[in-house]
């Protein structure tokens, strides 16, 4: 019967057109790709040479660079879009953004860097804060090229290096490159008929407009919403967390909701800086590995963390548990059993929250909790109790088409002063649109000719045919959702064990082996560990708007057979016995 009705609810609101269903910010909308807190300052171009470029200015070129740094290696260059250091984090100061991972394993080289998180979730200036941290820390800013965007990406085989073209006609050149420009930054908007016609005030989330709406990011009450109709179309993460703030502001607040989110508590607390004060080095590491392993199933003493996705995992474990069958099919059924128990605790708070049968019926999520981003939040179901809070449930078809005025829901317009869009970051486009640029290889080969068929590389870092360069983020590695910035300081660890063998022994280049590639691929597939790949999953970016496997989705997905602790533990072998089996260093 649950299941039926998760299939139900599932078939609603698959699109042929996956992925096509989300336009470009172009025309109209291009300044939604400005940045609107920095002014480019004038520059000369640079037509100079470092030893290490990487692109892409948040926490994966933070962290790369920072164990770059400690390896020794000095010449780093990191080139950034934005005004600054921060990637995520600099373009997303939307009212109440926040973390959704604790902070302690969330923000990375804490110990490296002496900040103490002020609470258990931190608020987005905090975020900012430390990434800016991390550059001054680590001399980071002493080399940075910010407000750049890079335009070309290609690898001179005659001189061995890689040449790298901007949009304020620089042409540097480097001799190892990496590109760490995430999946969440480039914002989509949902290709709505119409939605060029409104003629009202409207924004993305990632752009947020302080200047319409009052306020500022660090919490002030949103005070010139105060007489206007302000609708907000996406109730994902980033829809979560802002509506509370634009609902005790705004004169009526309308909430287009295609799938609601799953909304479990957050508890967020203050830090004590004497429990703080008194944990012993190491303890970031040590947390990090205590987080991955109960996230995934594994078994500890003690549950460091203590948060949703700890409790999602410890489930399923406790579950196979009792039932005493730790067999594939066991502890698919331990899983199905404990996701059950927790979305019917789900769904059973949103009735203990809304006073409104008919809203809380439409908030309630009917799909397994994984297969979307779970939120945590104790405001967002509270504010539909409001007398100016209007959830306007599409029944999974979205809003039907925008006029000059406002938006129509079937037949039903809803006349507005402002329209927002929570319709988050470009996931699973082409590499190119989602980086804004290709990169151009050995032999002429791009990288989005070498990935037609979906991503290949040895670990998720080295592609064939792209001498020295290193891709940093989760997938074909860990692949840990949960917690993102755990992959990267691991990638970062092990792109500066290699860059530094290469210089030790005056390698001019480092790539791996076709016959790696190919292996590492082939173990993946093997093992076929993905996320999102329940066919009762509702669709989203998790799974490639439901079609994970069509196309390129899969491979895309694709995370070590083993988990991510396996993989943390083979990756640091693997960097530190001194073979680096798959490269071939020249």
């Amino acid at each position: 019967m649950l299941r039926a009705k998760y299939h139900q609810e599932r078939d609603k609101r698959i699109r042929d057109d996956g992925n096509e269903q989300y336009i470009e910010p172009v025309g109209k909308f291009a300044h939604y790709l400005d940045d609107p807190y920095v002014d480019a300052k004038p520059r000369e171009p640079l037509t100079d040479e470092v030893t290490f470029a990487f692109i892409g200015g948040g926490f994966a070129g933070l962290v790369t660079g920072a164990r770059l740094k400690e390896a020794g290696i000095d010449d780093v260059r990191i080139i950034e879009k934005g005004g600054d250091f921060g990637g995520t984090w600099y373009w997303n100061r939307y009212p109440g953004a926040m973390c959704d991972t604790a902070a302690f394993i969330y923000m990375p080289l804490l110990e490296e860097t002496g900040h103490m998180p002020s609470r258990k979730y931190t608020r987005a200036p905090e975020i900012l804060e430390h990434c800016q941290r991390i550059g001054n820390h680590y001399g980071l800013y002493e080399n940075a090229v910010f407000s750049t965007e890079v335009t070309d990406l290609t690898w001179n085989q005659e001189l061995q290096r890689w040449i790298i073209r901007t949009n304020r006609g620089d042409e540097m050149r480097a001799k190892f490159v990496a590109t760490g420009t995430g999946p969440l930054h480039r914002p989509k908007l949902p290709g709505i008929d119409g939605i060029e016609e409104f003629r009202g005030h409207s924004f993305h989330t990632s752009r947020w407009d302080y200047g319409y709406t009052g306020g500022s990011p660090g919490g002030a009450p949103l005070v010139n919403l105060a007489d206007k109709r302000v609708g907000i179309i996406g109730t994902g993460a980033t829809s979560v967390q802002c509506v509370p703030h634009v609902a005790q502001s705004a004169g009526e607040l309308f909430v287009f909701q295609r799938t609601p989110s799953s909304i479990d508590i957050r508890n967020n607390q203050d830090t004590d800086a004497d429990w703080f004060a008194s944990l012993e080095p190491g303890w970031q590491q040590e947390w990090l590995v205590n987080f991955t392993t109960l996230q995934t199933g594994g078994f500890t003493d003690e549950d460091l963390v203590k948060d949703g996705w700890t409790d999602i995992s410890q489930r399923i474990r406790d579950k196979a548990i009792e039932n005493g069958d730790f067999s594939p099919e066991g502890l698919t059924k331990a899983y199905h059993d404990s996701d059950d128990d927790k979305m019917a605790e789900i769904r059973a708070r949103v009735d203990a929250i809304i006073t409104d049968p008919q809203t809380a019926d439409a908030l309630k999520p009917w799909y397994r909790q994984l297969c979307k981003r779970p939120c945590f939040h104790d405001e967002y179901l509270d504010s539909f109790n409001s007398d100016s809070v209007h959830l306007v449930d599409t029944d999974g078809q979205g809003v039907r088409r925008i006029d000059e005025t406002g938006v129509f829901v079937g037949d039903q317009h809803y006349e507005l002063d402002c329209l927002i869009y929570a319709s988050g970051f470009e996931v699973g486009t082409s590499y190119e649109r989602r980086s804004g640029f290709d990169t151009v290889g050995r032999d002429g080969l791009t990288l989005s000719q070498a990935w037609v068929d979906g991503m290949t590389s040895l670990h998720g870092i080295h592609v064939h045919g792209f001498p020295n360069m290193f891709v940093v983020g989760p997938n074909q590695g860990a692949n840990l959702i949960s917690n993102v910035p755990h992959n990267l300081t691991e990638r970062g660890r092990t792109i500066a064990a290699i860059v530094a063998h290469a210089i030790a022994n005056d390698s001019d280049e480092v790539e791996t082996s076709a016959d790696a590639e190919t292996n590492w691929l082939a173990k993946l597939e093997s093992g076929g560990r993905t996320f999102g790949n329940d066919p009762s999953c509702t669709p989203g970016y998790y799974n490639n708007e439901g079609k994970l496997d069509e196309g390129s989705g899969n491979r895309n997905f694709l995370g070590y057979p083993d988990g991510p602790v396996a993989y943390f533990e083979y990756i640091d072998h693997w960097r530190n016995d001194g073979d680096f089996k798959g490269l071939e260093f020249r």
